[in-house]
């Protein structure tokens, strides 16, 4: 196996892999097998989290900078970004994506789209807790951090789920 290759799955590359894959699903599904567009609250309430995904995709993008990666080992010489977005989830850009892909299914009202995106919600849970465990061993202060700041969804008070004991 070549150097770029051994690279990229070290990096975790078979998780963007699999991410594409289900997103790309989700998209095609909707597309393909959309239903008769008789549901306006469905496809407002779609365009509601389709707006709600944006934003956090947007913000997590622009606060997370050079840091930002597709992979979920974190890139070599990053910091752990603690503020905006990140001051309320860990990752909002997982959570951005859950959001807008169940909401796209629901704007196209397509069945077999929203069950393809609803894969992604344990698919993230799995890819965010391995990305929190090298987390865990490349920031000291990720630990507190986990413990303050909840994974995907906003909410007052701690957040039940610590990441780095194993």
């Amino acid at each position: 196996m070549s150097n770029a290759s051994n690279n990229f799955m070290a990096r975790g590359g078979a998780w963007v892999i699999v991410q594409f894959v289900l997103m790309m699903a989700v998209i095609f599904l909707g597309v393909l097998a959309h239903g008769d567009w008789t549901q306006p609250t469905l496809m407002t309430a779609g365009a509601g989290l389709l707006v709600v995904g944006g934003y956090f995709g947007i913000t997590g993008v622009l606060v997370l900078g050079r840091n930002r990666t597709p992979y979920p080992r974190p890139r070599a010489g990053s910091d752990l970004v603690q503020h905006g977005i990140y001051a309320r989830v860990r990752h909002p850009l997982y959570t951005s994506v859950m959001l807008a892909s169940l909401g796209w299914a629901l704007v196209w009202q397509s069945a077999t789209s929203f069950m393809a995106a609803l894969v992604l919600v344990p698919f993230f849970h799995a890819k965010a807790r391995r990305e929190e465990r090298w987390l865990c061993e490349k920031f000291p202060g990720y630990p507190e951090y986990a413990e303050r700041v909840p994974r995907f969804v906003p909410r007052p008070g701690k957040p039940p789920n610590l990441v780095c004991n194993f």
